[in-house]
């Protein structure tokens, strides 16, 4: 049978060197790069898009229901 306090050790032991190991640093590097990038580009969250995009289909709506009645009214 396998002793399961065994692999809990290894398992702390292995999540003890991954945090001070030099991946950890080029993941944080490499993160705070990415953040960077991103904060220079022009982008929106997936929130303010889906904001947008509702009001934009309610103007859509409302000039569709202007042009009705302007032809209408011709």
């Amino acid at each position: 049978m396998l002793n399961p306090k065994f692999f809990e050790e290894m398992s702390s032991k292995l999540s003890e060197a991954m945090e001070n190991s030099p991946a950890r640093d080029f993941q944080k590097n490499a993160r705070a790069l990415l953040a960077q990038g991103f904060s220079k580009l022009d982008l929106v969250t997936r929130e303010e898009f889906e904001v947008l995009t509702e009001r934009l289909d309610k103007l859509q709506a409302r000039l569709d229901a202007l042009e009705t009645q302007e032809e209408q009214e011709q």
